[in-house]
């Protein structure tokens, strides 16, 4: 399950190398908010756009863009749990465990990451710079 919009870049590319390796995954996708167009979380989390299958009894893969509060994480974890899922195991690029609010599990890394505000391969600065093919640091 991607979260959409940031980890749809990282996604893409980790199903891509899993089928190389003959791997073959369901993709469904999930939108939650609680960014706005600020730098930092609101502090409430809310569903725009739910999950379009049913996932009672099936293992699922959170794939996210980064994690930093957790609280978003831990939002999805409790949704898709009240949805019946069996199991849910997060992957995520980014990790940013000095800003953790809220203790989630996080089961596969791509990098972790100081607190620094990154942009690029999904993730944005007021929904521009997604398109980046790279992570890059936001200099004030």
């Amino acid at each position: 399950m991607t979260v959409r919009n940031g980890a749809l870049h990282f996604s893409a590319t980790l199903r891509e190398r899993l089928a190389v390796h003959g791997l073959l995954v369901e993709d469904h996708t999930i939108r939650l908010a609680s960014y706005g167009n600020a730098e930092t979380s609101s502090g409430r989390v809310r569903v725009v756009e739910d999950v379009a299958c049913d996932l009672m009894g099936k293992d699922v893969l959170v794939i996210e863009d980064i994690v930093d509060s957790g609280r978003t994480m831990a939002f999805l974890l409790e949704h898709l749990r009240t949805k019946g899922a069996r199991s849910v195991k997060v992957c995520t690029l980014l990790d940013k465990p000095s800003r953790r609010e809220v203790a989630v599990p996080i089961d596969f890394c791509g990098f972790t990451i100081e607190n620094l505000f990154v942009i690029g391969f999904g993730l944005d600065y007021q929904e521009r710079h997604r398109d980046l093919p790279y992570v890059g640091v936001v200099r004030q």
